[in-house]
């Protein structure tokens, strides 16, 4: 496809003409795309065309500087991870993930923090599972004496739920 200011043209795959017509626009992929179907004028050829939504990656600006891609991967195992044991199935974790992502999608371009990824995913465990928000905050939180674990609970304890 081929943009011209705020016009669009769709050449012809065979004839190479520069203008089709749309013959039939239905959804597709539940919604996430737009499946067109076209006929050339000059050569009668149908073809069908597919319209997706071209997401901005999300980045992440790290502690150190550096800037990465944001990486779904890496929530989900630190979850998996904080939760080993605890009564936390994959479909929820999944749905933290998802969760997280959107969240982080809906502050809007640029870059984010990847400590606002920490506490996004520190909220929600918060709400699910104290024993793996322990475990994730001692990690995230670089606990290193059973001070900062007792530090950590009494503010669990305090603090109102979101």
């Amino acid at each position: 496809m081929m943009m011209m200011g705020t016009l669009s043209v769709m050449r012809c795959v065979i004839c190479r003409h520069e203008d089709t017509k749309v013959v039939d626009s239905r959804t597709a992929e539940d919604g996430a795309a737009i499946r067109r179907r076209r006929e050339c004028p000059e050569c009668s050829h149908r073809f069908t065309t597919f319209e997706r939504i071209d997401e901005v990656p999300l980045m992440v600006a790290k502690t150190n500087g550096g800037r990465e891609p944001f990486d779904r991967v890496k929530v989900t195992s630190g979850v998996r991870a904080a939760s080993k044991g605890r009564p936390i199935d994959e479909d929820t974790i999944n749905a933290l993930a998802d969760s997280v992502e959107e969240e982080l999608r809906q502050l809007g371009g640029g870059d984010v923090p990847s400590t606002r990824i920490g506490l996004a995913v520190l909220e929600r465990l918060r709400a699910l599972d104290e024993v793996a928000y322990m475990r994730f905050a001692s990690v995230y939180k670089n606990f290193d004496a059973a001070e900062d674990f007792q530090r950590e609970a009494a503010l669990l304890d305090k603090s109102p739920m979101i």
